[in-house]
């Protein structure tokens, strides 16, 4: 039996490298920016350490594009390299030099980023020959030059470099050159490297001089005149180092967060309703802030608004696995060093850390809305309506914010009044309780249309909820289930006295064979395939005819509408109603009793388009017939 060590050469490897580690090329430059910073923050580690002798001032990177000279240079004053460390950190393939560091200081917070060490080669995505000039921060270190094309074939020598740190050079390919543009280059910089621990340089910019206050003087005329302003020349600088979620909750103010969404989302005018700031350092490291923006009754706002970053280096901005589906809809910013990556660092990889941390911030999210509900009542009933849905959507999807929503979700009724659920069944129980001992909370979904209905249920003195989001009859579905003794019904869903039902029994004034004729003769000009004739003894001031749809095929249909839930097929299913007719109305007295059946079937006409457009059903040739019909009947 042989035994051996598998070879993997560099001429195999850069291809792979080059055409599949790395998802889009323009990944490089973060690549690359993320070694030079790990090269700087080890630099100041070390020196607050002792290691690293002397003032090493305030270290910065800088990225120069020569155009004419097909060249990109990432330049960096950090730790550098010494001839050795090159042979070990870059000749050696995926040997990572920041993974080595961390576990020789593990017990500190150094912020070091790489850890898979092929970063470095994701410059031959772009650059068909890449030189390394550093030094090493070590005393009397000699400054090295190292290049390669790409083939396994490298040099490495001797240079005359004075300066610590390492500068990169890309000699870029013509298959590349898009990359030489400074308005591309400048664009990724602030896609990938905005929020960089260490500041970052890419050429320079004209600013006011603040040491300059233009002065203002007046000719013999009296006019005034005003020199212009200093002008001087900075380094511009792509980067804020010290965003706000890298700080304390106690060192920031309302204006430093709406601040920084402002720096997050400059075309955003919309100020955000609030934020919740993320810390955690056990059992995962994780920092962020998420703002709740105004949401509109769509239940599909843009996603992809939240930022996954990792020891600030952007990452993604698909936050799919790690932040539950239902707070995708938020924006902000997410950061912890315990997010497993792929190799190349484009995208999450699933595993129980995953799990952990969106826990958390499902649990951290509802905690926020519960002291805010807590500490100003009244300013979060203000807001309810632009961030119902993402609370809605939360009670339905995750089942422990379900048992938290019930310190602040909302139930708002027609007079804009607010109750969260313990204190609305405190309010109806005495009231609307049926005759089995069933809580039934009654609602609408729009004032206007049901306005007829509600007016019926606040006669019998009812409290009736206002649920117009899209997601409604799912959420009630879920309520029944995990509520005992609670039904909810919507107001229009059948005449007010069998929505409640109590003992009482209203007595008909119609003999039975006076009901059975006033079925037949209502049968023969009601549309039977889409309405349900069904008598009923009401008070008398009710109304003759009232059209409901019964609750559960409504909810059905809503829910299939609406995504998931509901009976197959029950989308496409026509809509199906029941003409409820007040047997002690006189007009149905009349209808019945009417010997004429020319004016018999004009009545039952007009009754029940009147019926119909109080539900919205009266439309285009019916509506205009009805229109008609009423002129002549007041003639």
């Amino acid at each position: 039996m042989a035994t051996g060590n598998i070879n993997v050469t560099a001429e195999n490897i850069f291809p792979i490298i080059k055409k599949f580690l790395y998802s889009d090329h323009e990944i490089f430059l973060r690549e690359l920016i993320s070694n030079a910073t790990d090269a700087t923050l080890k630099l100041k580690h070390l020196s607050t350490l002792g290691e690293a002798k002397g003032d090493i001032g305030n270290p910065m990177i800088e990225i120069k594009v020569d155009k004419d000279k097909k060249e990109i240079r990432i330049i960096d004053q950090g730790v550098g390299m010494t001839a050795d460390e090159v042979e070990k950190y870059i000749n050696q393939v995926a040997f990572s030099g920041a993974e080595e560091f961390v576990e020789k200081y593990k017990d500190a917070d150094t912020g070091i980023i790489g850890h898979f060490g092929l970063g470095f080669y994701s410059a031959f995505m772009v650059a068909e020959r890449v030189e390394i000039f550093t030094k090493s921060f070590k005393e009397d270190s000699q400054a090295v030059r190292w290049e390669c094309d790409g083939s396994p074939q490298y040099t490495l020598e001797d240079t005359d470099r004075l300066e610590r740190g390492t500068e990169i050079v890309l000699h870029v390919g013509e298959d590349s050159v898009e990359f030489l543009d400074e308005f591309k280059i400048k664009g990724l910089l602030s896609k990938y490297n905005k929020f960089m621990p260490i500041p970052i340089k890419f050429g320079t910019k004209e600013i006011n001089d603040p040491k300059h206050t233009p002065k203002t003087s007046k000719d013999k005329d009296g006019k005034e005149t005003t020199e212009p302003q200093k002008m001087i020349t900075v380094d511009d600088i792509i980067n804020n180092p010290n965003p706000a979620w890298t700080k304390q909750p106690s060192e920031l103010e309302d204006k430093d967060y709406k601040s920084f969404y402002r720096e997050l989302y400059p075309t955003q005018f919309e100020e955000p309703l609030f934020n919740i700031h993320l810390n955690v350092d056990y059992p995962f490291n994780l920092t962020g802030i998420l703002y709740f923006p105004k949401i509109s009754k769509n239940i599909d706002p843009q996603k992809d608004k939240i930022q996954l970053y990792q020891n600030q280096v952007f990452v993604t901005d698909n936050v799919e696995g790690i932040v539950p589906d239902f707070l995708q809809m938020l924006r902000g910013v997410i950061d912890s060093p315990d997010i497993p990556l792929n190799v190349s660092r484009s995208y999450l990889q699933a595993d129980g850390a995953v799990k952990k941390i969106s826990s958390y911030i499902t649990r951290k999210v509802a905690d926020k809305l519960a002291s805010l509900f807590k500490n100003d009542r009244k300013a979060f009933e203000e807001k309810w309506q632009d961030i119902k849905i993402i609370i809605e959507y939360g009670m339905l999807s995750e089942d422990k914010f379900f048992e938290k929503s019930e310190k602040f979700a909302l139930y708002p009724t027609i007079n804009d009044e607010y109750f969260i659920w313990d204190e609305l069944i405190e309010k109806i129980k005495d009231n609307q309780t049926d005759k089995d001992g069933k809580t039934v909370i009654l609602y609408a979904s729009d004032k206007n249309s049901q306005h007829s209905y509600i007016q019926a249920a606040k006669d019998k003195g009812y409290e009736v909820l206002l649920l117009d989001s899209p997601i409604v009859s799912h959420l009630i579905q879920k309520m029944e289930s995990s509520k005992e003794n609670v039904s909810f019904v919507r107001v229009d869903g059948d005449h007010i006295d069998n929505l409640i039902k109590k003992d009482d029994v209203k007595i008909s004034k119609l003999s039975d064979e006076e009901q059975t004729n006033l079925k037949t003769v209502l049968e023969s000009n009601i549309p039977k395939e889409t309405y349900t004739i069904q008598l009923e003894a009401m008070d008398s001031t009710a109304n003759p005819f009232i059209i409901t749809q019964p609750e559960f095929m409504r909810r059905m249909k809503e829910m299939q509408a609406s995504g998931g839930g509901g009976m197959m097929g029950m989308g496409n299913f026509p809509d199906m109603y029941n003409l409820v007719v007040n047997t002690n109305n006189e007009l149905v007295s009349e209808i019945l009793n009417t010997k004429t059946v020319k004016k018999q079937e004009r009545l039952i006409k007009q009754t029940f388009d009147l019926a119909k457009l109080s539900q919205n059903l009266l439309h285009g040739e019916e509506l205009t017939a009805f229109i008609k019909r009423s002129y002549e009947l007041i003639k």
